[in-house]
């Protein structure tokens, strides 16, 4: 079951629900809200590794980690060994607990760069990014952690010869997300690689991809013998999937829905948190998506959401979700269950 504990480095986590790092919509707001609904483990977004980005205000809201419970995990994408063990080092000052190497991520802008999921494409170049971050971390008692996809193409998953590589040069968890590069977020993410990389490495596996529903989590868990799960797309506009989870798998029963009032309370106290690191400007047009991904398969939630995208203060926007979630009336009655969100698990 899912409540036992976790073990990453020195680090005891509560339990092996993940949230995984997506960009754009992991921020500090987020994880404190799935950690709240029973997460154990939350991952920063992405933090680049070039260090004339590093103080911009995109950059700075991402190594934000005031009152957040630890460990604090930081991710950092890149193509550069020397410059991504320098992003490792700044990130550790900045309290950084944990470092996650991305070779996961499949989009255009870091693939391009060779950074992300490309980086499987070039083996020697992998290890040489992950044994200079180790060498960083190790002598700071920092762990490092990698997240991987199953290969760059079908004719070339080398998730098992990945992983092992990354074992031997010190990573101490391994995260898969079940699909190549080349698939991107389409089709099914498949699992048996994951199981394959599981039996092949001795240090914590992590299954990620399509984990959608308690029912999926245990399959998941089942198929792959993974030490964790890790849940991106389906936490958007629903962060109690992480207790449902956990209700599912302690006792195999399914735990109600949350009612429209208490969904109406957590959207209400996540958007005062958003403003706070955003600022009224990007604040009210970031929360958006947000507000958006909690209305999904909620009557009326299509219409009222065209009609959010109009309003730009957020004294408005706080008190237009309130007012639509009075209108909803039965506040008592339970919220659909819905389908994941369609945005990207990085």
């Amino acid at each position: 079951s899912c409540d036992t504990t976790m073990q990453i480095g020195p680090h005891l986590l509560p339990n092996r629900l993940f949230v995984a790092p997506m960009a754009g919509v992991t921020d500090r707001p987020f994880r404190q809200l799935c950690r709240g609904f029973g997460a154990g483990y939350a991952v920063s977004e992405m933090v680049t590794s070039r260090k004339d980005l590093w103080h911009t205000l995109k950059t700075s809201r991402r190594v934000d980690h005031r009152g957040e419970p630890g460990p604090i995990a930081v991710q950092i994408a890149g193509t550069d060994a020397a410059m991504m063990a320098d992003a490792a080092r700044h990130n550790i000052e900045r309290g950084a607990q944990i470092i996650d190497i991305n070779m996961g991520c499949p989009a255009k802008k870091v693939c391009n760069q060779w950074a992300g999921s490309a980086l499987m494409q070039d083996e020697p170049l992998a290890l040489q990014i992950i044994e200079a971050v180790v060498a960083v971390c190790a002598p700071q008692g920092v762990p490092v952690t990698l997240k991987m996809r199953t290969g760059w193409c079908a004719r070339a998953k080398n998730a098992v010869a990945s992983a092992r590589a990354a074992e031997g040069a010190g990573v101490q968890m391994v995260t898969v997300h079940g699909r190549t590069r080349e698939q991107g977020y389409k089709g099914e993410a498949e699992y048996e690689t994951i199981a394959a990389v599981k039996a092949a490495v001795r240090v914590p596996v992590v299954a990620n991809g399509d984990i959608d529903s308690p029912e999926k989590a245990r399959a998941v868990l089942a198929a792959t013998g993974a030490d964790a799960l890790m849940i991106g797309r389906a936490a958007q506009g629903r962060p109690w999937i992480f207790r449902e989870i956990a209700h599912h798998l302690a006792t195999g029963e399914e735990l109600p829905a949350p009612t429209v009032a208490e969904a109406a309370l957590w959207l209400t106290a996540h958007l005062h948190d958003h403003y706070a690191l955003y600022g009224e400007f990007t604040g009210v047009r970031s929360a958006r998506k947000h507000i958006g991904w909690a209305l999904r398969g909620v009557p009326g939630g299509e219409a009222f959401r065209a009609e959010m995208n109009r309003i730009d203060d957020c004294a408005a926007q706080l008190r237009a979700v309130g007012e639509w979630f009075a209108q909803l009336g039965q506040r008592h009655e339970r919220l659909p269950r819905i389908a994941a969100a369609a945005n990207d698990d990085l």
